[in-house]
């Protein structure tokens, strides 16, 4: 390392901080389909759009965690790791993430066959999730790590979007399991992502990649929210082969 990297290195916590700052510009908190959701503004045909289109998503967490479990040579850290699959999964007896996420679909009044199908998921969302496998698969483990740390902002969101649903949606309270387990498991993960990523971010140039990754999945989160925007709510354009609501629920 020299001199000049060494001055430019930043302490923990302030890496940290810079972490967050990100979080508060970036996350997908702040994108204007998430806004409609938490003021009551979505209709029914749009909240079936983002139930189906983030099951995708949803479904490709356990295996982007395992591509970056496989990277790892340390046995501590595939033990910590681990349970993130397990946490999507489920166990073989209790249901995971992904099985609750369904049921949250089926919420929303869409068969479940239709959602495990995976058919009429928007372009861009399938696009922005292959850019995550690309993420952890191709760039530096260490980047791979911290594009998980968008985990350190979810839970606030869960927290609201959980009262806006049953404020908003009550039809839909049935069917948050996945965000009531999400606000322990979340936080669990974040912290264990967080001091490792801390530990092992070196140099500044390890520094300065951590905050690119995470900036990259934020934009990876935001994509497909974009997507979801433009097909269901302005101008209103889902391509062919999407998933298309009912005619009267098309609009906001």
């Amino acid at each position: 390392m020299t001199p000049v990297q060494d001055q430019d290195l930043v302490t923990p916590a302030a890496l940290e901080s810079r972490l967050r700052a990100i979080g508060a510009e970036r996350y997908h908190h702040r994108h204007p389909f998430h806004q409609l959701m938490h003021e009551g503004k979505l209709t029914h045909g749009q909240l079936q759009a983002w139930a189906l289109n983030r099951y995708y998503y949803q479904s490709a967490i356990p295996i982007k965690d395992a591509i970056i479990l496989s990277r790892s040579e340390n046995p501590a850290f595939r033990r910590a790791w681990r349970k993130r699959i397990i946490d999507h999964d489920g166990d073989g007896t209790d249901p995971g993430g992904i099985e609750k996420w369904i049921r949250l679909a089926q919420a929303t009044g869409l068969d479940r066959e239709q959602v495990t199908s995976k058919r009429g998921i928007l372009p861009g969302v399938r696009y922005a999730v292959n850019a995550y496998f690309d993420l952890v698969s191709k760039r530096s483990f260490l980047e791979a790590v911290a594009s998980s740390l968008t985990e350190l902002f979810s839970r606030d969101l869960i927290a609201l979007r959980v009262d806006r649903i049953r404020e908003h949606y009550p039809w839909l309270s049935g069917g948050l399991a996945y965000f009531d387990a999400r606000l322990t498991q979340a936080p669990e993960d974040a912290t264990i992502a967080l001091a490792w990523v801390t530990e092992h971010a070196g140099t500044r140039v390890e520094q300065d990649l951590v905050l690119g990754a995470l900036r990259a999945k934020c934009d990876i989160l935001w994509a497909q929210l974009d997507a979801l925007y433009f097909a269901y709510v302005e101008p209103g354009w889902p391509p062919p082969g999407a998933f298309r609501p009912a005619a009267e629920d098309v609009t906001a």
